[in-house]
């Protein structure tokens, strides 16, 4: 199973104006991902799910590669804030081992789930995008970072 999480992209600045859930991507954190969405559509990247956090911020991000690669956006409140093991499990569950899952959401837990999958340290920035292939059938217990591409690449 290919897995990949995606931070979602620059967001407007926590200033106590808006409520943490509802601030949305910045005029520049849409753009860049746009275009990331366009490499991810380039590159042949085409989730059969795209589970999204519902925060605006995330959603958004969700909602621009979705639409570049042609894959319906799920809200999932389990990719929220604590988005853990549990909820990758849980949305994995009793999917083919060919199938491609995308989740859009916040750190530090996609860091934390990077890790826990992969043994890896990695500095997921807002619109990173990061690869793991599970290492063994219907198992998102354990697996492989494949990559991780840091948001200024796809510039």
């Amino acid at each position: 199973m290919k897995l990949y999480f995606v931070r979602h992209g620059k967001a407007q600045t926590a200033d106590g104006s808006t409520p943490d859930h509802d601030r949305q991507l910045t005029t520049d954190g849409a753009a860049r991902m746009q275009t990331e969405a366009r490499v991810m559509a380039r590159l042949g990247i085409k989730p059969d799910r795209i589970y999204s956090s519902p925060r605006v911020r995330a959603l958004q991000t969700a909602e621009i590669i979705g639409k570049a690669v042609k894959t319906p956006v799920e809200i999932r409140e389990e990719v929220n804030f604590d988005f853990d093991m549990s909820a990758v499990k849980a949305l994995t569950q009793g999917l083919a081992n060919e199938a491609e899952i995308m989740f859009v959401g916040h750190n530090p837990s996609m860091e934390v789930v990077l890790h826990q999958l992969t043994g890896a340290d990695v500095m997921m920035k807002v619109g990173s995008l990061a690869r793991v292939d599970t290492s063994t059938p219907n198992s998102a217990q354990h697996g492989y970072l494949i990559w991780l591409i840091a948001p200024r690449v796809f510039d």
